[in-house]
């Protein structure tokens, strides 16, 4: 990896949660910068996107994105909006497991009709400008596989299948993800799209 270069972490949809393997690695990585998370009672997408831009604004190397669920949903967002603005700076993205909003989400989650409200739906579905990685997990209930390979495969991403992990978070049984240190690593080698 490229010396100074900076880790950002965008969360999905939740609030601080100590055991999830993204917070684990801000705690054991010293150039991890989190962008806070919202948490479900705040829906809202500009918020995220603005927070994600400030975020990347204020880093002072290049950047690699570590995105979680709707957090990758947040990165895709923000790349339709400002990528354009900060060429060059991005070095990659590692999108784990993003849900596809193909269907309702669980009840403690906003509703379809909410989300869409905030902008969230439709996903953008043009290609990165920069390198990108989908971490794709085979049976997790919020991104059914098919439909997460259509989304990789028009964001131009490359995919990494991860298994049978659910949705890589605590509640799916994973805290610690060790395979994400070799994913971004490999981020830093990947030629940008042309």
């Amino acid at each position: 990896m490229e010396p100074g270069t900076v880790i950002i972490t965008v969360p999905g949809l939740r609030g601080h949660v100590e055991e999830h393997w993204q917070t684990r690695l801000a705690a054991a990585t010293p150039n991890v910068r989190p962008v806070p998370p919202l948490g479900r009672r705040n829906p809202s997408l500009d918020e995220r996107v603005v927070d994600l831009h400030q975020a990347i604004e204020s880093a002072d190397g290049p950047v690699v994105i570590v995105a979680h669920s709707g957090g990758v949903i947040t990165t895709i967002h923000w790349a339709a909006r400002h990528a354009e603005s900060v060429p060059g700076r991005i070095r990659g993205a590692l999108l784990a497991t993003p849900p596809d909003l193909a269907a309702e989400l669980p009840a403690e989650y906003p509703t379809l009709a909410t989300l869409a409200g905030l902008g969230w739906l439709p996903i953008p579905l043009k290609p990165l400008p920069f390198p990108s990685i989908v971490a794709l997990s085979s049976n997790d209930t919020l991104g059914d596989p098919v439909r997460v390979r259509a989304m990789a495969a028009a964001w131009g991403s490359r995919i990494e299948e991860i298994g049978p992990v659910g949705h890589l978070n605590p509640a799916s049984g994973y805290g610690d993800w060790p395979q994400a240190e070799p994913l971004i690593t490999e981020l830093c080698t990947m030629e940008v799209p042309r």
